[in-house]
């Protein structure tokens, strides 16, 4: 008789201290959003006391008046919808477009220009923001909103993502077979490259998306009109040179960061299986 295999003992189980940990994580995550919200609907002395105030006001609806008030707010929220959506999908394909070109496409100087796309993710962004500026000048782009997008609409990070992703998912063979039926090399990218790494552009472009969204820099510098105004910079208009209305301010900023947590609450999941996906092929 065959002697029975010793049992391992909670193989298979996720054990308490785990769930705890989690829901740790899950409070110190959470916890900034409910603390904004929190003061979000009090005033500013009742935000600063001490012991602070952890029991939710009943302010925000006032605050949130005041908001819409000092600043066109949503007009803002509407330009930071247009620009960070402009941006993330501009991203998504155009740097798939590039990173299928670095690795797939044979041309002088290709593995050259790759390193010095790379190389630019070494220098600092404050550095292109002067000679960034006189381009917009010089085009007359100054106080517009695609001053904010068409810088954005490509990155090197974003090229060397999807570089690395179709170099680990899409054999060479497959190109060639697609070519020697006679498929044009936009064919083979755009209905046999792009549908096997749409997943992974769909998280670079949620991360464009995010990125465009909380800007602040770029968008303080090149706009000067409240109607152009993206969510950030309305945020900073709520507040005076002298002293800052907290409640105000956070109210701002909760209207500003809703968008954000409604997108994750939609494609958080979408997002994280894109990531993985790039992660378990090579």
């Amino acid at each position: 008789m065959t002697a029975a295999a010793p049992r391992v003992r909670g193989h298979g189980r996720v054990r308490w201290w785990t769930y705890a940990l989690l829901a740790a994580a899950a409070v110190v995550c959470l916890f900034p959003l409910y603390w904004m919200f929190v003061v979000a609907t009090n005033d500013t002395a009742t935000a600063t006391r001490m012991p602070p105030a952890v029991v939710p006001g009943g302010n925000f609806l006032h605050l949130l008046g005041l908001v819409l008030d000092t600043v066109p707010f949503v007009r803002a929220l509407l330009n930071s919808l247009f620009v960070a959506a402009a941006i993330g999908a501009g991203q998504a394909v155009l740097c798939a477009v590039a990173g299928f070109a670095f690795a797939k496409l044979s041309f002088p100087g290709r593995n050259t220009l790759f390193l010095v796309v790379v190389l630019t993710m070494t220098v600092p962004t404050q550095l292109a923001v002067i000679p960034q500026y006189m381009i917009m000048s010089w085009l007359g782009w100054v106080d517009t909103l695609q001053a904010l997008v068409v810088p954005g609409l490509a990155s090197a990070f974003g090229i060397f993502w999807m570089r690395q992703h179709i170099t680990a998912t899409i054999d060479d063979e497959l190109v060639q077979a697609a070519t020697i039926d006679g498929a044009s090399t936009w064919q083979v990218f755009w209905r046999v490259a792009f549908p096997i790494v749409r997943p992974a552009a769909l998280v670079l472009g949620l991360f464009g998306f995010v990125t465009a969204w909380n800007d602040f820099l770029w968008p303080f510098i090149v706009l000067k009109t409240p109607e152009r105004y993206t969510a950030q910079i309305a945020i900073k208009a709520l507040q005076n040179s002298y002293d800052v209305d907290l409640g105000l301010a956070m109210s701002g900023s909760f209207l500003a960061t809703a968008p954000l947590v409604v997108l994750f609450v939609l494609v958080g999941r979408r997002m994280v299986a894109g990531i993985l996906d790039g992660a378990f092929k090579g």
